[in-house]
């Protein structure tokens, strides 16, 4: 039982605080916080519940544990996304922008899939993987379509 939530509560609570509009357009269609927040949380649950119904060896808190602290990547991402939206909002920008999202996308997916991918079956990691992968996607979906 050897779990910690504080890291990923907040790497979660970061991301969805940078994430927010600038307050100056309300109503943009961007996402707020408590979307970003049901997203990152319930994404966690459902992989989780996924690995577990897969026959998989590790406590459900353990699992948003992991998912938790492999935010890491996206929130870094999200950082030096924010610097090039402050200097520029060009095409070469949004390209940067787009292959730094790709980057801490590669990188979380890699590293939650080391982690959790031992602790299930070799027939069913295929199936394990493929929410994960899909999980990490929106999440960097977030990131670079964040133009505020």
């Amino acid at each position: 039982m050897s779990w910690d939530l504080w890291g990923p509560l907040i790497l979660c609570t970061f991301l969805a605080v940078v994430v927010l509009p600038d307050g100056r357009e309300i109503h943009d269609g961007g996402p707020q916080f408590a979307e970003v927040f049901i997203i990152v949380w319930a994404g966690a649950a459902v992989v989780t519940l996924n690995s577990k119904l897969l026959g998989g060896n590790i406590s459900f808190f353990q699992s948003v544990c992991v998912l938790g602290y492999c935010l890491l990547p996206g929130c870094l991402s999200l950082i030096v996304c924010r610097i090039l939206l402050f200097f520029s909002h060009s095409t070469v920008a949004f390209i940067i922008r787009f292959l730094v999202s790709c980057l801490g996308f590669a990188w979380a997916t890699f590293a939650a899939m080391m982690f959790l991918s031992d602790s299930q079956l070799q027939a069913r990691r295929g199936l394990a993987v493929y929410p994960i992968f899909l999980f990490y996607l929106v999440i960097s979906w977030l990131i670079v379509s964040n133009t505020s």
